[in-house]
This record gives C-alpha cells, sequence and structure tokens, in this order.
C-alpha cells in the first residue's frame, strides 16, 4: 500500500502528530505515556494509581481540539482502531487480571467524591431520552463524549474492547459475573455504555468506524484546512439545517473523515 495513502486515511495517526506540535498536548501527553508504561519490581506491570493520574491531568489540561480527535479518530483498518484503542494505555489504565462485578465496580467509584461527580455527569449528558430527535439529551453529543472522556482516569474508565472496525463497542473494564439477583441492574448499568445511542458507532459515509466527532469542524495551527472548532454546546444533529429522519441523524454520531 502507498505509504502516503495510508497516512492519508490513518486520521488516529493524524491525530498524535497534531498533539505532537502543540508543546503542552504532547508534553503531557508523552508524560502520562511514560507514566503508564513504566514497568514496577515484582508483579505489578506499572502503577495504575499514577496511569490514572496523569491521564486526568492530560484530559483536564488539553483543550478537546486535540483530546477529542485522539479518542474518536474515524478508522477504516484496524491498525488505526488499534492505535485509537491504545491511546489511554489501556494496560496500565484499563485491563486488569479479573473484571470486576460492574456494580461493585459503581460502588467503588462512588465513593470517591470526583469519580461520583464524573458518573453522575455521564449519565446526565449521555442518558437516553425519548424527548429528542436523537434519543441524546437536548441532540448533544458532544456533551456525552465531553463526560465520557471526563471519566478516564478514574476506576470507571471506559475505552474500546477491541480494535473491531466493523462492531465498535466501548465499556469500563468490568462484567456482569456473579450479580445475583441484581443481574438485571447490573445489565442496564453496563448497557449505558455498551448500547448507548449516544455512543453509538456505524460507518460513516467513506465506511470509517468512530463516535459522533466531526473532525471538519476541529481548528489546530497544524490543520491549515480546517477554520473552526466544533460548539460544545451543538450536537452532530445541529451541524447540518433543518429537523432531518432519525436513520438518517444516526450518521452523524460518527467523526467524519479529514
Amino acid at each position: 500500500m502507498d505509504p502516503a495513502a495510508t497516512s492519508k486515511s490513518n486520521h488516529c495517526l493524524d491525530a498524535a502528530k497534531a498533539c505532537n506540535l502543540n508543546d503542552n498536548c504532547k508534553r503531557l501527553r508523552s508524560g502520562y505515556i511514560s507514566t503508564c508504561s513504566r514497568e514496577l519490581a515484582g508483579s505489578e506491570p506499572c502503577s495504575r494509581r499514577k496511569c490514572h493520574k496523569a491521564l486526568r491531568q492530560f484530559f483536564d489540561r488539553v483543550p478537546g481540539e486535540f483530546t477529542f480527535r485522539l479518542l474518536f479518530c474515524s478508522c477504516k483498518d484496524r491498525a488505526c482502531a488499534e492505535r485509537r484503542r491504545q491511546t489511554i494505555v489501556p494496560s496500565c489504565s484499563y485491563e486488569d487480571k479479573e473484571k470486576p462485578n460492574c456494580l461493585d465496580l459503581r460502588s467503588t467509584c462512588r465513593a470517591d467524591h470526583l469519580c461520583r461527580s464524573r458518573l453522575a455527569d455521564f449519565h446526565t449528558n449521555c442518558q437516553a431520552t425519548f424527548q429528542s430527535l436523537t434519543s441524546c439529551p437536548g441532540d448533544n453529543y458532544q456533551a456525552c463524549l465531553g463526560s465520557y472522556a471526563g471519566l478516564i482516569g478514574f476506576d470507571m474508565t471506559p475505552n474500546y474492547i477491541d480494535a473491531s472496525t466493523t462492531s465498535i463497542t466501548i465499556s469500563p473494564w468490568c462484567s456482569c459475573k456473579g450479580s445475583g439477583n441484581m443481574e438485571e441492574e447490573c445489565e442496564k448499568f453496563l448497557r449505558d455504555f455498551t448500547e448507548n445511542p449516544c455512543l453509538r458507532l456505524k460507518p460513516n459515509k467513506s465506511k470509517e468506524q468512530s463516535l459522533c466527532y466531526s473532525e471538519t469542524q476541529l481548528t489546530t495551527d497544524t490543520m491549515p484546512e480546517q477554520k473552526t472548532f466544533v460548539d460544545q454546546k451543538a450536537g452532530c444533529s445541529r451541524q447540518r439545517a433543518g429537523r432531518i429522519p432519525l436513520l438518517v441523524l444516526l450518521v452523524p454520531i460518527l467523526l467524519l473523515g479529514l
């Protein structure tokens, strides 16, 4: 394959390059990658506590025009999708030897005031509703994606479960095994991530897979063809004039190609 063509189609690689050309983004991204990749003596592969702290600093201090592109870049091949999955260094920040029960993980999160607040924001901004045309609160996908990013660096850290380019699913590192008579509640909680219409993943017109984020609305000094950054108060459904059918509106859930 032509390397130039590969680079042009790998929006996740483009996002990393854009970050590296911004001093703040590069410094904080390099910081969390180094921290989350640092092996410890003994059986622990890394310090998850330090890794989470470094991730929180990155997503709290770097503008969304960079962080959103890294998290939600559109992909049409597994190499790109795997780069996207590796964004948060999941071997340290996300994965563990065993998956805890999701309700236990939720309880752990709620015991920390900041994690509890971030999880509440996620439910507020991503809770499926029949009161909007797109089933997303206020038709505002951007607020949901911001709340999703806000969970990274906590016990409830979500991520892509694999590098699939045909059926993308995001989830916290947990399962509903051993839920007993709470299994229904556990499955409902897990579906808030895996089957959330605000985080629904479908191929766009160019067959690339991503979340609802329009890269054509990003702005960075390194991408001269991009003139404006997305309005965080505007949902994907507002990127086009007029009211259009739901099936058409589901397409803007995706990251459009550059």
